[in-house]
């Protein structure tokens, strides 16, 4: 644990009108929910990651591919948000101009109290249509699984991007505007291997940023952060938070 932060992060937060969160994995790991390929046990463990998030998998057996994504759902209502998805969701509140992106498709950033986030890699609990791409809410009552559009015919599928797919523009513009305008970015439990999320603190960087990453260990991203703290996030966030508003008092 990080048991003590640096008094100029904290200086520096003070100063800062416009912040930015990612986040990624290593936050709902906390919690409970197993990485995509943790997950792929007991019975799953029988299938290739291609086969169950790609669209041509979804193609060749959208049954499959909708009850992997059900049993993963089920996992993540099982859980809650943690002491840092609290903290997040509390920073929003701190600073002029506040933007968190998430590469999480879990949604306990929202369950937490997040408003002002961009989930890059979209939400399992929400879906939309595999022809048009609209969002289809409520899910129609049917029997046939998956179901199927009630504009259009065609299967429904989860709202999240798989493997080969474009992220959603509108969520990357939105995303990439607050990067290259914010005075922090905060990198929260990624691995920093994941593009081109990957590549925010850089950018940040690159525009007058001061980036500052918190995970367990050491990532490609520790070598331009300003500052690393390594830790839970769950611990060292709500940490930062408090020692923020002390330092406003």
């Amino acid at each position: 644990m990080c048991k003590t932060i640096d008094p100029n992060v904290i200086s520096y937060l003070r100063q800062t009108e416009n912040c930015v969160i990612s986040t990624g994995a290593g936050v709902s790991v906390e919690s409970g929910i197993p990485t995509f390929r943790d997950a792929l046990t007991g019975f799953w463990s029988n299938y290739d990651p291609m086969t169950l998030a790609t669209p041509t998998g979804f193609r060749k057996d959208p049954k499959l591919v909708w009850e992997w994504y059900r049993f993963r759902q089920g996992l993540v209502m099982k859980t809650k948000p943690n002491p840092g998805h609290y903290a997040i969701a509390e920073m929003e509140k701190m600073f002029a101009e506040f933007l968190l992106i998430t590469q999480n498709i879990d949604g306990l950033h929202h369950r937490a109290g997040s408003r002002n986030l961009v989930e890059i890699h979209g939400n399992i609990h929400r879906y939309k249509c595999f022809q048009e791409e609209t969002i289809v809410d409520p899910l129609p009552e049917s029997d046939e699984v998956p179901p199927r559009c009630p504009n259009c015919g065609s299967y429904i599928r989860p709202d999240v991007v798989w493997f080969g797919e474009q992220l959603p523009m509108e969520g990357l513009e939105k995303a990439e505007q607050a990067i290259t305008s914010c005075d922090t970015l905060i990198s929260v439990g990624t691995s920093g291997a994941v593009y081109p999320v990957a590549l925010f603190p850089a950018q940040a960087k690159h525009y007058g940023a001061f980036v500052i990453e918190i995970n367990l260990e050491e990532t490609p991203i520790s070598e331009i952060a300003d500052v690393s703290l390594l830790g839970k996030s769950g611990e060292i966030l709500p940490q930062l938070v408090k020692e923020l508003k002390k330092a406003r008092e």
